[in-house]
């Protein structure tokens, strides 16, 4: 399965232009390559003359030996579209409904995505 995941407030909490904290994310992200799913990074963020808030994002995954096996686009796309939309069969998504989300005051000032209930989902749904 190739899986979209959003960044700030997902992989970590949000904490734009900075990396945010760790929130459990990378253990379950690891889990999904080991798996077979391919992961694409589907952010906000982009690189232009104002900063490298990307090159963070995709550093953070490098960082944490995280596999990606696209950056804002699924790289077989290209192949039969050329809408700017990214193919993915799965995202997880902070701002995505149903996506569980936990609050912690002590970490961020909004909620972020609760990796626990996400890898149960993709337990439950054969993913994991």
């Amino acid at each position: 399965m190739v899986i979209a995941v959003d960044f700030d407030g997902t992989c970590v909490t949000h904490d734009f232009p900075f990396v945010g904290k760790e929130i459990g994310s990378q253990e379950v992200l690891k889990k999904l390559v080991e798996a077979g799913h391919e992961l694409i990074l589907w952010t906000m963020r982009s690189d232009n003359d104002r900063g490298k808030f990307l090159k963070d994002a995709v550093d953070w995954f490098k960082k944490n030996d995280i596999p990606l096996y696209g950056i804002q686009r699924n790289p077989t796309q290209d192949g039969w579209t050329s809408s700017p939309k990214c193919y993915a069969e799965l995202f997880i998504d902070d701002a995505a409904l149903g996506c569980p989300l936990k609050f912690d005051a002590k970490l961020s000032d909004r909620p972020f995505v609760d990796w626990v209930a996400v890898e149960y989902s993709l337990t439950e749904m054969g993913a994991l």
